[in-house]
């Protein structure tokens, strides 16, 4: 993989933002947008496949994460700055249209990107989210509820403060992978919640991990807490969205984020269909939050016929 995946920065919007790179691109671009605890790497799968199918994959470090610069001020993340940084990425390496494949919180900057820019997006692909205009309420959530815990200004910061980045890392991908969503007691922090006794998954090895930590070992943990989790509330439900480009959502039925409120019925009661008229759903139904890392061959599989079904015109 080493001898395939290119490296570089780009100048964007007053930071120096990192890029992987694979493939040529004869038959279009495709851009890989990242969650949390991830990163470019967490891609390297799909991007592989991808190049190989004759497309260019691109996988950026969001502004505050990894190899790319930390912005001057976290506390002003927004999810507008996601959307402009990728429209910018696009314009610096001259790609006039590109398809999108979003997980996590990089999911929402897509569907956005897509809304706003349907003439540089070729199609949307998001796993393990599907497009929720306005959010899923937390209300119902008791207070343990691990993104009211990362909200709270210093409370993730107390708490990881306590452990090596690679031991933080560890645990958030071991309870990410699970399909129950985590909670804390009132007398525990997140951390807690697993220690080292508790095996990784046994798709993602000691070598991905250590990659994963030497990332987060640069960046922190500051502005990955304050996107996404403090920035949430900034989120403004965009009025009549229409997808003018193909959607497809692929979510694993182990996928803890399937018991959010109200995400199973925004896929299963074509509530999505509404805003999304080319739209496809999949289930795989052993998948974990982390399906792409988890079921490589599946999804990727899965992308490139995606890609294939909707081909570039010149």
């Amino acid at each position: 993989m080493e001898q395939q995946v290119e490296h570089s920065h780009l100048p964007i919007r007053g930071l120096s933002l990192h890029v992987a790179q694979a493939g040529k691109g004869e038959l279009g671009t495709v851009v890989f947008l990242h969650g949390f605890p991830e990163i470019w790497y967490s891609w390297r799968h799909q991007m592989l496949a991808v190049a190989a199918a004759g497309y260019r994959a691109v996988a950026p470090d969001w502004r505050g994460y990894g190899l790319s610069d930390q912005p001057p001020e976290p506390e002003a993340a927004s999810y507008d700055d996601l959307v402009e940084d990728l429209l910018a990425i696009l314009d610096a390496l001259s790609v006039p249209k590109a398809f999108l494949v979003a997980k996590d919180f990089g999911a929402r900057p897509a569907y956005e990107f897509a809304l706003r820019h349907p003439s540089r997006t070729c199609g949307v692909m998001c796993l393990g989210i599907p497009f929720l205009n306005g959010g899923s309420s937390s209300t119902s959530l008791p207070e343990g509820f691990y993104i009211l815990r990362w909200r709270e200004p210093g409370r993730a910061e107390a708490d990881f403060g306590q452990y090596d980045v690679k031991r933080v890392v560890r645990t958030i991908y071991v309870l990410f992978s699970r399909s129950e969503i985590p909670i804390a007691k009132e007398d525990q922090e997140i951390m807690d919640l697993a220690d080292l006794s508790t095996p990784l998954p046994e798709w993602f090895t000691e070598d991905d991990l250590a990659v994963y930590a030497s990332l987060y070992e640069k960046s922190g943990f500051r502005y990955p807490m304050e996107m996404p989790y403090r920035s949430l509330h900034k989120r403004k439900p965009i009025e009549d969205p229409k997808f003018q480009v193909p959607v497809f959502v692929v979510m694993g039925e182990k996928d803890y984020v399937f018991k959010f409120p109200g995400v199973e019925s925004v896929l299963k009661d074509g509530i999505m269909e509404k805003f999304a008229p080319d739209l496809k759903i999949t289930y795989i139904p052993e998948g974990s939050h982390f399906v792409q890392e988890q079921f490589p061959d599946k999804v990727n599989d899965l992308l490139v016929s995606f890609l294939k079904d909707h081909p570039v015109s010149a």
